[in-house]
């Protein structure tokens, strides 16, 4: 039976996944997973490039994650914003294929934006229906929309919940006027997209990543509500959430509902990321997706999704 095989080497880990198509809803069954954390949040010089240390740590997690593919199984093996904006980001891919034998590739972030739609569609299991996908990751956050397999826009904005975290809240405590400054950058710059997809009356929005599958968490523990409700968010629940977040210090958030020690730091950014998207967007709740671009890629690499290519933004 056919196979695909997928590296993510990202932020927090470095993943590798090995599935084949499945008769099941979504339509993949996992034959091979295994996960290495990285943390290169905390491996980057001030200017965003992978330190040394950094780059040693994806060496070895490459390698790891790499030890159980088959080496007959192709996997396609892709770095995440963290590396691809790095100003050493050849240096680090070019290191990282002499000391593993696996090149990392890049894809842009409307690339990303639109496996991740392609995702959240079969995820969806809808043929053709409108879709808004909204995808916050560290340094970048996608935004796709359309009515069949294939978007008929994509976004990718530097507004990732790492980036902001740094850019604008390396440290606490946080006034409110500081907190309501980062609300108005992002509002200003998602204001600038003159075509920015809204949600559409009988269609359904979709959030994919990390960011959102912890705030939905948050927001269900929060509202003391049983847990099928953290398969979606509402944006009163995460208002809620982000008072929440800000009232707490970054050591303490990993220790509410939900949210993990390794992304503790960036859970703030990220609450205030999800709300400026999901007010922008028009989009007053949102189903959680566990898919995203990781997942896209699979699906087309086995040949699940056809369709034609979307057009791309204008804001890179």
């Amino acid at each position: 039976m056919r196979q695909a095989g997928v590296l993510d080497v990202g932020c927090h880990s470095a993943l590798l996944i090995v599935v084949r198509p499945s008769r099941k809803k979504a339509g993949l069954e996992t034959m091979v997973s295994c996960k290495v954390r990285l943390g290169l949040h905390q491996m980057l010089t001030p200017d965003g490039r992978v330190s040394e240390r950094g780059v040693r740590s994806v060496q070895r997690a490459v390698a790891k994650a790499m030890d159980g593919a088959d080496s007959r199984q192709e996997v396609f093996a892709f770095a995440t914003s963290v590396i691809r904006d790095a100003p050493n980001r050849d240096e680090v891919i070019t290191r990282v294929a002499q000391a593993t034998g696996t090149h990392l590739q890049v894809m842009s972030g409307q690339e990303e934006a639109r496996l991740a739609y392609v995702a959240a569609r079969r995820w969806a299991n809808q043929t053709s229906s409108p879709l808004l996908v909204l995808d916050i990751g560290g340094g970048t956050v996608e935004i796709a929309a359309g009515t069949g397999e294939q978007p008929h826009i994509v976004h990718s904005l530097p507004l990732g919940a790492r980036r902001i975290t740094r850019e604008w809240l390396p440290a606490g405590p946080f006034s409110r006027r500081h907190l309501e400054e980062v609300r108005q950058h992002l509002r200003h710059v998602l204001s600038e997209l003159p075509d920015l997809p809204q949600a559409q009356r009988g269609g359904r929005v979709v959030a994919c990543s990390k960011t959102f599958t912890q705030l939905a968490r948050l927001a269900a523990a929060g509202s003391g509500k049983p847990a099928h409700a953290r398969r979606r968010l509402t944006l009163p629940g995460l208002r809620a959430s982000l008072a929440l977040l800000a009232g707490t210090d970054t050591a303490g958030r990993g220790d509410l509902p939900g949210i993990s020690g390794h992304r503790a730091e960036q859970s703030l950014a990220g609450a205030l990321v999800a709300e400026a998207l999901m007010e922008a967007c028009g989009a007053t709740r949102a189903e959680i997706c566990p898919w995203s671009t990781r997942e896209g890629l699979l699906l087309e690499h086995l040949g699940v999704t056809p369709g034609e290519k979307p057009r791309e933004s204008r804001y890179r």
